[in-house]
This record gives C-alpha cells, structure tokens and sequence, in this order.
C-alpha cells in the first residue's frame, strides 16, 4: 500500500489576499461613497451602472491585485481595457485608499508611484504626474480627504497633505502642508484653515467660492485708489479753505494805485 502524498498548489494571490483588504469590501465603499458626495446619484445600483468613474476604479482594484501578485502583463491588459471603457487612466501600480470618488471620470490620469489616501475626491482632467523618468518614487502622494478640482495638474513626487483642497486648474508642483487652499500656476497657498468648513461624513463641493488671488490683489489696488483719491480732494479742499483768509490779508496790506499830481 503506498503513502499518501500531499501536494502543495501554491497560491499566488493568497499572500495578497491576506494583506489586503477585501476587494468586495472597497468596491462596496466607493459605491457608497458617491452618494454623499454627488447629490444627483440617487441609488447605488445607478451608480453602479452609470459612474463610469466607478467603473474605472473597479477595473483598477482587480488589476492593481494583480499587479502586486506579479501578474503584471495581466495587470497592464486589464488597466488598457478599463481606460478604453470609462476614459480614465490608472496605472495598476498605483495605490488607492478606501472610499475613493472621481466625478465624470473623463481624462484622469493616475500615474504608476501615485498614492491616494482615504476620503480622497478628484474631478475630470486631474493628472497625477510624473516629473522624472528615472525609476523609483516620481508620482504625488495624496493623503486623506483630498479634493482636487477639475484640470488640475500636480506633478511630481510630492505630498499633498491632509485635508488640502486644489483649485481647478492649478499645477502644483511643490507639497503643501494639511488643510489648505492652492491655486494658481504654479499653485500657492491662499486659504490657510479649512477644517471649520468640513461638513460631517461629506466634503464642501462650494467651488464658487475657491479665492481668486488676482482679483484679490486688483480689489485691493482698487479699494487703495478710491481712499487716495477720497484723502486728495480732503487735502485740496482744506488747502482751499486756508488759502482763502492769507489771500486776503496779503490784497489788504498791498498799497494802493498812487494818485496822479496834476501840475
């Protein structure tokens, strides 16, 4: 009678499946997430269906487990056909945190090093670039609740940190400390304290709001202008006044015409 022998299969995604989260899991928070943050999703199966920011970042958490479980062509066929499904581009690579949200999901790009924190929300025409192309960390990193306007640009590897938001537009090419405003090319800080208008388990979607630093800086050349002016005709008016009374005094002791002798 011969032994029984035991054969090992060996299991590429178990290591993964045991230091990552359930992928279940992540996909049922970014579904979940896009109702508090986009008041005309109305049901999660419509969100489900019609997000196709949702769609690409489905795609992404199965080719991203794939990547880390060395299945790397794989990885990179899976990404191409999601960013050919939904228009949005994330590399395998890159690392995305728990209830991530990109509204519209046009013309995002995530690059290979990018790593995204939780809470995180994007708008279309983010980039999330590469400034170098040496190897090794050259993406941003994002850290939690993030918001990052529509066409943005941040580039390079640097940390955006907590709470930021980014103005549409803006290319932010330096990191930036937590709870802040940026805008501008390149961006700067120009709201410091950000945390009294956090709304709880929601973001502030007050874009109209976001400061204009030119407009700022021409409404206060403005505002000197008309106090200059104001203080000018002040000035002129008591120059005037004091004027006046000297004149006066001066016609008073000038001699008269002096009389004609008739001889």
């Amino acid at each position: 009678m011969s032994d029984a022998v035991d054969v090992q299969v060996s299991d590429p995604l178990a290591d993964v499946r045991l230091r990552l989260p359930s992928l279940l899991q992540l996909i049922r928070e970014d579904i979940g997430c896009v109702r508090l943050r986009d008041p005309a999703a109305r049901s999660e199966l419509e969100t489900l269906l019609t997000y196709p920011g949702v769609h690409a970042l489905i795609w992404h958490r199965i080719a991203h487990r794939l990547w880390v479980a060395g299945w790397k062509f794989p990885a990179r066929l899976l990404s191409w056909l999601g960013r050919f499904l939904s228009n949005v581009d994330i590399h395998p690579a890159a690392k995305i945190g728990h209830r991530f949200f990109i509204d519209h999901g046009a013309c995002v790009v995530i690059g290979e090093t990018a790593e995204v924190g939780d809470d995180v929300t994007l708008y279309h025409g983010v980039t999330l670039g590469g400034t170098s192309w040496s190897p090794g960390k050259r993406h941003p990193s994002l850290e939690d609740r993030v918001v990052v306007g529509a066409g943005a640009k941040i580039l390079g590897p640097i940390t955006i940190g907590r709470g930021t938001r980014v103005g549409a537009n803006s290319v932010v090419i330096e990191s930036t400390p937590p709870e802040v405003t940026v805008v501008g090319i390149p961006a700067r800080v120009v709201r410091p304290e950000l945390s009294h208008r956090r709304v709880v388990g929601r973001i502030d979607l007050d874009h109209h709001l976001m400061p204009d630093p030119v407009g700022e800086a021409i409404s206060v050349m403005l505002d000197r202008v008309e106090f200059l002016e104001a203080r000018l005709a002040h000035l002129q008016k008591r120059l005037r006044d004091s004027s006046g009374p000297m004149r006066e005094g001066r016609d008073a002791a000038r001699p008269g015409p002096r009389a004609v002798e008739r001889t």
